[in-house]
């Protein structure tokens, strides 16, 4: 037997003692790697995990409110491009109606102007018309009074006169004479006396 005994032990093989004292050591171990050790590891693993997660909920988060910030930014911009064109339309009309309303001002200034002007214009003819009148009327009563040889200083007959006068120059003037004839035949007749 003992050969047997030799036999059949293996070197292979550790004693039975050894294997025993192995596993108990083995199985602490093991509880303590279990009790101690892998609660730690899910501990790390859990954080990790959790800090992944929440760092793509968060990207995800932050992309949904840039996204979010774009759009607001994109609708901004569209309606400070409206609100522009508008403001550009407003005062182009705003500018088309000062321009008128000046054209107007300035149509209506140079009318008065024109008929101010013509004002003037009729007042001095009519002051200038006045003035030849007392003159060639007071011309008129010494040239008269020289050709009749007495003085018209008397004023009814001196209005007479020259009043008379002028109706002669008026009828020239217009090509008739008081009395219905023509301008030459006034001449004619004023020659031949």
């Amino acid at each position: 037997m003992s050969i047997l005994a030799a036999e059949s032990e293996n070197p292979l093989l550790p004693p039975l003692g050894e294997i025993i004292i192995g596993l108990i050591a083995f199985a602490i171990v093991l509880l303590v790697f279990f009790k101690f050790v892998a609660p730690r590891f899910e501990q790390v693993f859990r954080a990790r995990r959790e800090a992944i997660e929440g760092g793509i909920e968060r990207a995800e988060a932050m992309q949904a409110e840039a996204k979010a910030a774009l759009e607001q930014y994109r609708a901004q911009l569209a309606e400070a491009r409206t609100e522009a064109a508008q403001i550009r339309d407003q005062a182009r009309a705003e500018g088309q109606q000062i321009l008128e309303e000046l054209r107007t001002q300035a149509q209506e200034e140079s009318a008065r102007i024109v008929a101010r002007g013509e004002e003037q214009l009729a007042a001095s003819r009519q002051q200038v018309l006045n003035e030849l009148r007392t003159h060639i009327g007071t011309l008129a009563v010494d040239l008269a009074g020289r050709v009749v040889g007495e003085s018209l200083t008397d004023d009814a007959r001196r209005r007479g006169t020259v009043d008379r006068f002028l109706d002669q120059l008026d009828g020239m003037a217009t090509g008739s004479t008081p009395d219905g004839r023509g301008g030459a035949s006034v001449y004619a007749a004023d020659g031949n006396r």
